[in-house]
């Protein structure tokens, strides 16, 4: 059995402009090293067609906030040095309803492989306490994952979002009153399919 800390990984999350498929308007990416939650790297991406009103409403950044922000070919070396977890070799991605923030990136990075994924969305559909719905804002409140958190940062920009998922995984495999998870038993039984939210982010 492989303890969960033995291994590095990378969380990450990304929101969208709201087109179909959706292209990166930012990104944040978080290590976690030996069961330490690390600092987050994060960017600001002008995206090739405009931010739509409906992701607007959802993240509040605006076309005009990305104006002037790099196109992600100029942050992609920076961006694949922060999923390698900076030359370590991430063993693992996080994310919570992962197949969107995988999707996007593998649009972006289409050379990039991707390591093997651990979906926060869909452990938590399979551990205790059920908190009803498994939308990550609901897990936020219910295991009060925001406390402490830098101020300024908000839920659905990519910084916060990244920070409370790679704070939930943890939470997760570390439930009070049970052993951790081994890595084996986050691999097992995955929990049920994506979540219901349209991917327009």
């Amino acid at each position: 059995m492989t303890d969960w800390t033995s291994l590095t990984y990378v969380v990450v999350d990304v929101e969208g402009n709201g087109q179909q498929p959706p292209d990166l308007v930012e990104l944040a990416v978080v290590p976690i090293f030996g069961g330490v939650i690390g600092e987050p790297a994060s960017w600001l991406v002008k995206p090739e067609t405009p931010i739509t009103h409906f992701a607007r409403r959802i993240h509040d950044i605006t076309n005009e906030a990305v104006a002037d922000a790099p196109v992600f070919g100029d942050i992609k070396p920076a961006v694949l040095d922060a999923l390698t977890a900076h030359g370590l070799k991430a063993d693992a991605l996080i994310a919570h309803n992962a197949h969107v923030d995988v999707g996007a990136l593998q649009r972006k990075l289409g050379e990039w492989e991707c390591p093997e994924v651990f979906d926060t969305l869909k452990l938590a559909r399979r551990l205790p306490p059920d908190a009803g719905s498994h939308k990550l804002g609901t897990l936020v409140d219910a295991f009060q994952l925001a406390e402490g958190l830098p101020e300024g940062l908000a839920p659905h920009r990519a910084t916060y979002d990244a920070l409370v998922t790679a704070r939930l995984f943890v939470r997760l495999v570390t439930l009070p009153h049970a052993r951790p998870l081994t890595v084996e038993e986050i691999r097992t039984k995955p929990g049920g399919g994506e979540d219901d939210t349209p991917a327009l982010f």
